[in-house]
């Protein structure tokens, strides 16, 4: 995966506060649940918090349909509300 993610880099990604952290991070391994989830979760959500890029990443997650993984400080639920409430928003 983290392959794929690097070969797509755009250039906002550049500035990313994750740029340098270990991938695994921002996705869940298979069967993660509970506990173990929510910390990892809370971490990957620390790291975007002092990120200059947030809103970019988050637009690009939500523009290209990504649906694994923190994108934005927001989790694959978090980014299916918002793009629910974007759509709204539009009139949509």
């Amino acid at each position: 995966m983290a392959d794929t993610y690097r070969a797509r880099r755009d250039g906002w990604q550049d500035e990313a506060a994750c740029r340098d952290s270990d991938i695994e991070l921002f996705f869940p391994t298979d069967g993660e649940r509970g506990p173990l989830r929510a910390d990892r979760e809370r971490a990957a959500k620390s790291v975007c918090a002092a990120c200059p890029v947030r809103l970019p990443c988050l637009d690009y997650a939500l523009a290209n349909g990504e649906t694994h993984g923190i994108w934005g400080g927001l989790t694959e639920e978090e980014r299916a509300t918002e793009r629910r409430r974007r759509r709204r928003a539009a009139g949509g």
